[in-house]
């Protein structure tokens, strides 16, 4: 597998998990607090639906607990192999600090991960797509 159908560059890179090409969130900025969760209802690219059936994205929540388990310890080891001897009310409040500001990217990781545990590579999809759109203009 190449780098281009990689389910981990769909994920790194806010792509569709489909066809790898369209975006799945509206806006590039993270941090701003109306825009970070905003997303497109389907790829504009292939036509995937990215909410498979209603609810789908509860289960976003289980990927997003372990990018959250994931961050917490990557804070914990970081701030011990720098000092040692640090309090745990110190790592407590590192990690707290951490998870807040790390919040809107944690959701849309957990989201893009959900989509693509569901959601295989599919290179003949935009054309698929395109055939479809272009055969039902033409029987209008």
């Amino acid at each position: 597998m190449s780098w281009k159908e990689s389910r981990i560059r769909s994920v790194l890179t806010n792509r569709c998990p489909k066809c790898h090409q369209g975006k799945v969130f509206k806006h590039n900025t993270i941090f701003h607090p109306k825009k970070f969760d905003k997303m497109y209802e389907r790829c504009n690219k292939c036509g995937h639906k990215y909410e498979l059936e209603t609810g789908f994205f509860y289960g976003a929540m289980y990927a997003s607990y372990a990018t959250t388990v994931a961050f917490s310890v990557a804070v914990f080891v970081l701030v011990y192999l720098i000092y040692p001897p640090t309090p745990y009310w110190v790592h407590i409040i590192n990690i707290l600090t951490i998870l807040i500001v790390f919040a809107p990217l944690n959701f849309r990781l957990g989201r893009l991960v959900w989509m693509n545990l569901f959601t295989g590579f599919d290179p003949e999809a935009i054309k698929q797509h395109q055939q479809r759109n272009n055969g039902s203009s033409q029987t209008s």
